[in-house]
């Protein structure tokens, strides 16, 4: 088992991993293997009395726990007494087949590398944070001379002026909104900013002001951008009353005009505080982690506050134990949140962790800054935890409630597909194009807890040709089967060019499913038989739903392989259920059809040509009128342009007849 070095950045690691249980040539461990506690205690006589980070692995050479340590040897010595566990921390010690060990140089760094290690191999012991997707931020962009104003998520290289996080991308989406009607900032590519000869759209409905044509000057834009900067940074009041006064000047000199355009800006600007809800007085920058457990399940709502304003929160359900403790739980999720993720100089808790004060160390020693790990007692911060705890107390009782109607209608599935018990993990398929253009396949995900958008995953078609959807179905299959078959292969084995190249190159949500649908009748499930087949996998029940008679909603036929075609009752709840999954898998791969379809005409011939820039294009458009008039062009023409040279003009000839 390979304990390289998954390290917690800059930190140096030493890794002690002692010779485990004797393994068969194919990786597998020998039925007389040393295991569980007598393992164990194997191991614990060469560990040092150091800090670092334990992995107990199975028999299958899964990792099933990681945990950190003060001194290792104390700790994992811990597991070999005979009594005292809960069944849980039993069966993990019963499990275990064999251990690695990683020294570090603290307990902090121990910390860090503990919550590396557990999103790296999401073991099924530990608390796991299942959604640890970036968040997404406002950027205003530093490399122009007319900054834009755009969202921006995933790695900040772009030079400019970051703002958050958001909790979700809709929060990112309506404050953009009000900061364009606010502010007036440019939303638009550097590329269409270059290539403008009139106002947009945007100008027109007082949303942009228009620098692309000089409608405003570089002092006058440079303005609008600092009272941006200035508000997302919290002086939401001192721009406010700057624009009132300017607003008032505006009027005195009888510019009902230039009034009546401050008076929406200052407008914009109250709606946007109006709609964050809570915003702090004593505090600008913070993370507050609100948590409530009930029937084994816990739910934590995560805020996030930035210049004094609150940019929204969302809702968590970590994947732990049936018993576990609420402060353990938030314990091990909090460490893992800020695993990749900028921590804000204060961090709020609901309720007290075990390792607070070591996680404080640890991100401050990370960040290279003084990081405030608080539990409010009284005073506004207790205010607002306690407002964030009842929310994550109402948001974990709606998904109870919800979580019981789906497990029921889960119980009539099974008995309509025949299934030993309720799905946990449905897909359905559905294909889109017009004509055999641009056809995409999508996949939904359904279970116990509703729609799985996060699992959704969309396919473009390339190898089936025309307007044949059996084939295009059976691509797609193929496609996912040959995942799913991958799921145990490293990266460089998993067979990249079967798959597109915007596809998630992750094995995460591509899990064995109980029940697949595919949208159409015998024809698309014998293809879905057939790749299947190919793929040797086995056990899935495929079913087929093709519309009946006059394509009558409640008129469904269903298809099972060798079995006749069957109708349910119309007013059956499992009928309507399953309708609700073929919409949604018919939502999903129209739209995405629709994006593919959009982007396509979006798409500019010119922008794939090496060596055109903004200038370049601007000036060949400008020149030939449209980029049919450049496809069109002889080499020398192309070199008479200003910009182009004779070999950049060459390049271009042959980039349109290759």
């Amino acid at each position: 088992m390979d304990c390289e070095g998954h390290s917690a950045g800059k930190f140096g690691h030493r890794i002690i991993h002692r010779p485990g249980p004797a393994m068969t040539n194919d990786g597998t461990f020998l039925e007389n293997s040393l295991s569980g506690a007598g393992l164990i205690a194997e191991k614990v006589r060469t560990l040092p009395n150091a800090p670092g980070v334990y992995r107990m692995i199975d028999k299958d050479g899964e990792v099933i726990y990681v945990g950190k340590a003060r001194d290792l040897k104390k700790r994992v010595s811990n597991y070999t007494k005979g009594q005292g566990h809960t069944s849980r921390i039993a069966r993990m010690i019963m499990n275990t087949a064999d251990m690695a060990f990683v020294q570090t140089a603290s307990e902090t760094e121990a910390l860090l590398l503990e919550a590396n290690l557990i999103k790296r191999y999401r073991p099924r012991y530990n608390v796991t944070l299942r959604d640890d997707k970036s968040f997404p931020n406002i950027l205003v962009t530093g490399d122009h001379a007319f900054p834009q104003i755009v969202k921006h998520r995933g790695a900040r290289s772009r030079k400019g002026i970051y703002f958050g996080p958001f909790a979700s991308a809709g929060a990112v989406n309506r404050t953009l909104n009000t900061l364009q009607r606010a502010f007036l900032l440019r939303s638009c590519t550097d590329s269409v900013f270059e290539t403008r000869t009139r106002p947009c759209l945007l100008y027109q409905i007082k949303r942009c002001s228009a620098p692309c044509t000089g409608r405003i000057d570089a002092a006058g834009y440079g303005a609008l951008v600092s009272d941006a900067e200035a508000f997302l940074n919290g002086k939401s009041r001192a721009v406010t009353e700057a624009l009132g006064a300017q607003m008032e000047d505006a009027a005195a000199n009888l510019d009902f005009e230039s009034a009546a355009r401050l008076r929406d800006r200052i407008r914009s600007l109250s709606h946007i505080q109006q709609t964050q809800g809570i915003n702090p007085q004593t505090f600008d920058d913070a993370d507050l982690f609100a948590i409530h457990g009930a029937h084994g399940e816990t739910c934590i709502q995560v805020f996030f506050f930035r210049g004094g304003q609150n940019w929204g929160n969302r809702a968590y359900f970590p994947r732990h134990d049936h018993g576990a403790p609420v402060d353990e739980v938030l314990d091990a999720f909090v460490a893992q949140f800020y695993d990749g993720r900028e921590a804000p100089k204060l961090i709020i808790l609901s309720v007290d962790i075990p390792g607070r004060e070591l996680l404080a160390e640890a991100l401050t020693v990370r960040e290279g800054r003084r990081i405030e790990v608080l539990v409010p007692q009284r005073g506004e911060k207790r205010e607002i935890a306690d407002q964030a705890a009842m929310n994550a107390r109402e948001t974990l009782m709606r998904r109870q409630a919800e979580s019981a109607a789906e497990s029921e209608l889960l119980q009539g599935v099974a008995e309509v597909f025949g299934l030993e018990g309720p799905p946990q993990r449905i897909e359905v398929y559905d294909n889109s194009h017009i004509q055999g253009s641009k056809p995409v396949g999508g996949m939904i995900v359904a279970g116990p807890r509703g729609l799985e958008k996060s699992q959704y995953r969309k396919f473009n078609i390339k190898s089936a040709a025309g307007n044949d959807d059996i084939a295009m179905m059976r691509e797609v299959l193929v496609r996912r089967f040959a995942r799913m078959a991958e799921t145990k292969r490293t990266a460089d084995d998993a067979g990249a060019p079967i798959f597109d190249e915007n596809e998630k190159d992750t094995d995460e949500g591509w899990e064995r499913p109980d029940l697949m649908l595919i949208d159409g009748g015998p024809g698309q499930l014998s293809s879905a038989l057939e790749a299947l087949k190919e793929a040797g996998i086995e056990g899935i029940t495929i079913a087929g739903i093709s519309k009946g008679p006059d394509r009558d909603a409640g008129r469904e036929n269903f298809h099972l392989p060798g079995k006749p075609a069957f109708m349910l009752e119309p007013n059956h709840p499992v009928l309507f259920y399953l309708q609700r999954l073929r919409d949604e898998a018919h939502r999903f791969a129209i739209g995405t059809h629709r994006a593919r379809r959009s982007k396509a005409i979006a798409d500019n011939p010119l922008d794939a040509i090496d060596g055109i820039g903004a200038k370049r294009k601007r000036a060949l458009l400008l020149h030939f009128g449209s980029a049919k008039g450049v496809r069109n062009a002889s080499a020398a023409d192309l070199a008479a342009v200003e910009g182009v040279s004779e070999a950049l003009a060459r390049r271009i000839y042959d980039h349109f007849r290759a």
